[in-house]
């Protein structure tokens, strides 16, 4: 069994190594929405971009948070996080490079409105079977639990 730390360098490390991530909202609602988009971490965030019009950024704009999950059931890591929906043009020209950069293509070459999600990590939760169910929390606050 992996310790914390052994379970928050994996974490970051797919963070830095994937290329998607599913990304969970929630309407005003309580509708789910649920989607796979690009992953890009800055070492403090999920970064993903998405069309403004989409359910996924309403609904992040209007709850403000957000549910992120890597793509595997054998090596679990979700995440709950707070979300900044920023106009994709007028980021930070540093996300949007870190952005382009490790997803390969830029949303703003493709037409039309597009947003940048930046989700910063509140809980974060990690685990291989049954056998890591225990501890699996490793960030709580938004902060690493060591």
């Amino acid at each position: 069994m992996r310790t914390r730390s052994e379970r928050m360098a994996d974490v970051i490390a797919r963070l830095e190594r994937e290329s998607n991530v599913w990304v969970a909202t929630a309407s005003p609602a309580g509708v789910p929405h649920l989607i796979p988009l690009s992953l890009a971490w800055d070492g403090t965030c999920v970064l993903v971009a998405t069309p403004t019009d989409s359910p996924t950024v309403r609904n992040a704009a209007s709850s403000g948070s957000a549910k992120v999950a890597l793509d595997s059931a054998d090596e679990v890591v979700l995440i709950d996080g707070e979300v900044e929906v920023i106009d994709f043009g007028a980021a930070n020209r540093s996300a949007i490079d870190a952005y382009v950069e490790r997803v390969g293509w830029n949303p703003a070459e493709q037409g039309g409105d597009w947003s940048l999600l930046s989700i910063a990590p509140k809980t974060v939760r990690a685990w291989n079977g049954v056998a890591e169910m225990q501890g699996r929390t490793i960030m709580k606050d938004g902060a690493w639990l060591e």
